[in-house]
């Protein structure tokens, strides 16, 4: 095995293991702090995760635009001065706009609760940006190992001190909102810790980059928006549920959201070092790779939705105040098959081919389609069972039209695949919303095997390909060997 598999291993087992001990952590919040919280606070916490999840538009893609330029790059090569100064000269940025949000969070806000909400967004989004500045960089160097480390660091400490508040009765979401924040702060230390030679210098180095900081956001807005678009896709639907059904409903639906996202955990630690590497791939063999990446991820993805069944099972019996909104996950939960496909595949192939304003232009249709969609159902017939069959319809067209476009880029047909696929989730949807018995299993697991027959000779020539890679011993044996 030559050196390059081997580092991807590693790298991979890095990641992987980062991304177990989230879905450990993310398990002990969705399964445990709904059963022991009550249903109105377990929505202030997700409103706050909600809020969170978007401060990454308030950094303007400057991170994104070192991410994009400097990906592939080797970490010794960077200017260690220069990202000196771009660190503090972010962190001052973030503390302007803290300033900002809790001022008018007080001045325009009546809901104390959600001033605190607000004003605690506010502070995550400090802490998150000045952190994945850094992890961006070690990302982007291919330093997983350490931004695997620094991950886990954050969710360890997460879980140990809610397993403590929980053990001595603490139920309060605000307590927990704050531990969230000082467990994201120890990990913004350690991760400045691990880039010492950059962030710890003398404060005579530090200048004023305005040149710098412009480059990267001029070239990493397009993807941060494009991010930030791909997130409101759901983000919309979710705010049209809020404001029109009470924060209990809104924190059901965001319980079968978190569910079915459970796959994106392991997806998302192959699409981290897929980056870096594909940056530093001939362009010649892309298309081959993105075959037989496709047609391996498709088979995973599709498998691992027959775990929707029981699942849904032990989740009612363990959460019954939240039995009736479970129902959903058979609308949503095929969304981790266009998700996943998403981030590991197409996007990541995208930002290698640096297509950030094709990636913003794809999520900017996808999010006009969701906001006059959740017009419609949420805000003018508030019909529920719409709104969120609508989440999987949005991701599904999104999901479509960027491979479309990326196919065409890349001179491959993938027509047929996507036929195939969609009829695949249609029945999935249809055996899990309207059967509620074995037979919906039975159902989809028959649909499942015929899907692997018509694909057998794909899933063969798949696995030949990925020997191929793994048993190269040289570099130049890959030279038009990829099938």
């Amino acid at each position: 095995m030559n050196s390059k598999a081997v580092d991807f291993i590693k790298n991979f087992s890095y990641a992987i293991t980062a991304n177990f001990v989230s879905l450990f952590v993310s398990t002990l919040a969705i399964l445990i702090l709904p059963k022991l919280i009550g249903v109105e606070e377990y929505g202030y916490w997700q409103l706050y995760l909600f809020y969170s999840s978007y401060v990454g538009l308030l950094q303007f893609g400057w991170n994104d635009g070192i991410y994009l330029i400097y990906g592939g790059k080797k970490y010794k090569e960077l200017d260690k001065g220069l990202f000196f100064s771009q660190f503090y000269m972010l962190v001052i940025f973030q503390l302007i706009i803290v300033a900002i949000i809790f001022s008018s969070s007080i001045i325009f806000v009546t809901d104390t609760k959600k001033i605190f909400v607000f004003e605690m967004t506010a502070i995550s989004m400090l802490i998150a940006n000045a952190r994945y500045m850094l992890l961006f960089i070690l990302e982007a160097t291919n330093r997983i190992k350490k931004y695997a480390q620094i991950t886990m660091m954050d969710r360890i400490l997460y879980c140990c001190l809610i397993i403590a508040f929980l053990v001595f009765g603490i139920k309060d979401y605000k307590l927990m909102i704050l531990v969230d924040l000082i467990c994201k702060l120890m990990s913004l230390f350690y991760a400045m810790y691990s880039c010492k030679d950059m962030v710890f210098r003398r404060i005579s180095t530090f200048y004023f980059s305005f040149k710098e900081s412009l480059k990267n956001i001029s070239v990493g807005i397009k993807l941060m928006l494009s991010n930030i678009a791909s997130m409101l896709i759901i983000g919309v639907v979710r705010f049209g549920i809020e404001h029109s059904w009470d924060m209990s409903t809104f924190g059901k639906v965001s319980l079968s959201l978190s569910v079915s996202n459970f796959m994106m955990l392991f997806i998302n630690a192959i699409g981290i070092i897929m980056y870096p590497i594909l940056r530093r791939t001939d362009e010649k063999k892309l298309p081959s790779i993105y075959v037989t990446m496709r047609d391996f991820l498709m088979v995973i993805l599709f498998g691992s939705l027959i775990v929707y069944f029981p699942l849904k099972v032990v989740l009612s019996a363990w959460l019954p105040k939240y039995a009736d909104s479970l129902i959903y996950m058979a609308l949503i939960f095929p969304m981790c098959v266009f998700e996943g496909k998403m981030a590991l595949l197409i996007n990541t192939y995208l930002k290698t081919l640096r297509k950030e304003k094709l990636m913003l232009k794809i999520n900017l249709i996808s999010l006009s389609l969701s906001v006059m969609i959740t017009f419609v159902t949420a805000i003018l017939f508030k019909n529920l069972n719409l709104s969120i069959a609508s989440i999987v319809i949005l991701l599904a067209f999104r999901c479509v039209l960027a491979e479309m476009f990326l196919s065409n880029i890349l001179k491959i047909s993938l027509y047929k695949d996507i036929v195939l696929e969609l009829t695949l989730t249609l029945i999935f949807i249809l055996a899990g919303w309207f059967i509620n018995s074995w037979l919906a299993i039975l159902l989809y697991t028959v649909a499942y095997i015929l899907y692997l027959v018509i694909k057998r000779k794909d899933i063969t020539n798949t696995i030949k390909n990925v020997r191929l890679l793994m048993s190269a011993r040289e570099n130049k044996e890959m030279n038009g060997k990829f099938i």
